[in-house]
């Protein structure tokens, strides 16, 4: 809300005043009065509008002068309808009546100016000089809502720069200036207005490292120059302005994501200052503000079509690439492979990173989150921020990490709705231990306030310390599907011993799983017969109907929205005498790639019956009803025996989801 002053009157001498358009400025009545008066009156001319608190006046001539009962309560305000040409145009007399004598009359000579910022509060893409009679101080959420957006500048417009758009004080040309939002001020003043005052921009000290404004300033041949006004150590700009009609445009940019300690609002402010005496401090006649939030990092589940794959290229995966080509192909996705002299062999690309997005109403940018594990891939994502394409960053960068602060530990849902709330951007899924103890792991809290502080997708806490590696996608994954829009798959070892059953029923005993791979071989029946990893399954079930039930809960779905996927694991004790912690036994169909409708599973080598593989043939039955694709991919030998799938050696871009985030209601 603007803010305007309170103009006290005098009897001895005419008093002068400033009045914004658009701002009610307070008029004293009562502490100049004479003693003994019990009423007075207004004579203003027809730029001024008043209101006295009090209703009607109690007479009111048709020469434009009203008459009031004087009371202690008297509340009264003008309103001025257009700027002045000169200063002091404006001339309102106060007359003060008391019985049997003459009135006295106290004269105010008003000067009316235009200041106004006008920002894109109502969310179209566009600034609206109609906003200028909104509230732009505040902010509020939901499809009727209006507030202003900033984006955080983090990509890098120019490839000259080694660093992201947002960590320099420059202005790469028109596409950086995209990446910002455009405020106006707008000033209409008598020409010597600015000889007696001032107009200062400022923000907070406090937000001043979340934010940089640039100034445009137009030469004489209309060409702009972008000058830095406030950002980091700069709070406060005394703008230089002439008299008379004016509009300048400044450029703002986010500097900082919404955190534990940044609620993601920054308020950019205009004051007017008097400072027609040197010898005292300026005086604060008015002030406006905009309020903007900053746009929230958003992932995107996989239930958006695909844009680019990325993986890795190691010594032994070559037919996984060949194989991974045709897959992007199908689904008409750019591929884009890692050299080996960039990721030093480590191929674990999920880990290293997510790609989500930001978007505010004029532009949408895709940016990747860069998780804080910084193995072999630890520059690969600084290589994925560019023109349009953002980066950042949380975590120690250079203390002790978890496996558990990986990002194959980190996905989200699709839209759903719990219990009446709407999650229309989903809900992020982190994996945690389910209780402090000895040797447990849990995401680096600064990940997790991060995550929670994006407000948009409010985490859910599963756990997943049971496993070696302790990530989530090792048990669960989300593909397309009719109706509700996506089935939640999770890895079920029930399943699979019903499977083989079923296949040791039919007299399909001796059918070997892994056959062919270097390790011991399993028929159906030594598998049916193994009390030991029966009992490891067992356990293994138990922690995951432990995250079943939560994920129905905190996702509210229905047993008719989950698919259980065939899978066995084995316990195997860790190093230093680290607890039993469980691993896929063979290659985890459940830890997939899902391009659209296509999706890429890793090939189980399951027992061959029939000539077919038991187990693709299962997952088929399950998933291609649901209009899936089902291409089985060969990675046991670069990926499988080295704890990981294929979902944990590649990683998507996909498009954004459709709702805007400013929509919703957290």
């Amino acid at each position: 809300m603007a803010q305007g002053t309170r103009v006290h009157l005098s009897l001895e001498h005419p008093t002068h005043a400033v009045c914004v358009l658009d701002t009610e400025t307070q008029l004293d009545v009562c502490s100049a009065a004479p003693e003994g008066c019990t009423s007075f009156g207004l004579s203003t001319p027809p730029g001024v509008l008043v209101h006295v608190a009090h209703g009607p006046p109690t007479k009111k001539n048709p020469t434009g002068s009203s008459k009031w009962p004087l009371d202690p309560g008297l509340e009264v305000s003008l309103r001025m309808k257009t700027a002045s040409r000169s200063t002091g145009d404006q001339k309102i007399r106060v007359s003060y009546y008391r019985p049997r004598t003459a009135p006295v009359h106290a004269l105010l000579y008003v000067t009316g100016v235009e200041i106004s910022l006008i920002a894109d509060i109502t969310r179209t893409g566009k600034a609206k000089p109609t906003a200028i009679r909104k509230d732009q101080g505040t902010w509020t959420w939901g499809p009727r809502g209006q507030g202003a957006i900033l984006l955080v500048n983090c990509d890098r417009d120019s490839l000259e720069c080694a660093t992201m758009d947002s960590e320099d004080d420059q202005v790469f040309g028109s596409k950086d200036l995209q990446d910002m939002s455009l405020v106006t001020l707008r000033t209409n003043t008598p020409r010597d207005f600015f000889s007696g005052h001032q107009l200062v921009l400022h923000v907070a000290t406090s937000e001043m490292d979340k934010v940089r404004v640039f100034h445009a300033n137009r030469g004489k041949q209309k060409q702009s120059r972008l000058k830095t006004v406030l950002g980091p150590r700069q709070p406060a700009h005394t703008l230089d302005l002439p008299g008379g009609r004016h509009s300048t445009d400044f450029y703002v940019e986010g500097l900082a994501f919404p955190d534990a300690h940044f609620p993601g609002l920054i308020s950019l402010s205009v004051s007017l200052l008097d400072s027609s005496r040197p010898d005292f401090p300026k005086a604060p006649l008015y002030q406006k503000s905009v309020l903007f939030r900053v746009t929230p990092w958003i992932m995107t589940p996989n239930t958006q079509p695909p844009q680019e794959v990325y993986v890795c290229s190691t010594l032994e995966n070559k037919d996984f690439l060949k194989s991974l080509a045709a897959l992007a192909e199908k689904a008409q996705c750019k591929l884009t492979v890692c050299p080996m002299e960039q990721n030093k062999e480590d191929r674990w690309m999920q880990d290293e990173m997510e790609i989500g997005y930001i978007q505010a109403p004029h532009q949408t940018l895709p940016v990747v989150f860069d998780s804080p594990r910084n193995r072999g891939l630890k520059e690969f994502p600084k290589l994925v921020l560019g023109p349009d394409f953002g980066y950042v960053t949380r975590g120690p960068q250079k203390g002790k990490t978890t496996d558990l602060d990986s990002f194959g530990n980190l996905e989200v849902s699709p839209p759903v709705t719990v219990a009446g709330k709407r999650y229309p951007l989903g809900r992020v899924l982190i994996g945690s231990s389910l209780y402090p103890s000895a040797g447990s792991q849990e995401m680096h809290q600064s990940l997790r306030d991060f995550l929670e502080a994006q407000q948009v997708q409010r985490p859910v806490t599963l756990y997943s310390d049971w496993l070696c590696v302790g990530h989530i996608d090792e048990f669960l994954s989300f593909v397309p599907a009719p109706d509700k829009g996506f089935r939640l798959l999770l890895a079920s070892p029930s399943a699979c011993y019903q499977l083989f059953r079923e296949q040791m029923l039919q007299g399909h005993g001796e059918a070997v799983l892994l056959a062919g791979k270097k390790t011991k071989q399993q028929r159906i029946k030594d598998i049916l017969s193994n009390k030991k990893l029966r009992e490891h399954n067992s356990y293994v079930e138990s922690c995951i109907d432990w995250n079943r039930e939560v994920l129905k809960r905190e996702l509210g779905l229905t047993e008719r929205d989950i698919v259980d996927i065939p899978q066995l694991f084995t316990l195997q004790r860790g190093d230093a005498g680290r607890p039993l912690k469980a691993e896929a036994f063979f290659p985890n169909m459940v830890n997939m790639l899902v391009l659209g409708q296509h999706l890429g599973i890793p090939k189980p080598f399951g027992p061959v019956i029939n000539g077919r593989c038991c187990l693709e043939e299962k997952v088929r039955a399950l998933l291609e009803p649901l209009g899936l694709h089902c291409t089985f991919i060969d990675d046991y030998l670069s990926y499988h025996i080295r704890h990981g799938d294929v979902h944990c050696g590649t990683n998507v871009r996909r498009q954004p989801l459709p709702f805007k985030w400013w929509h919703m209601e957290p």
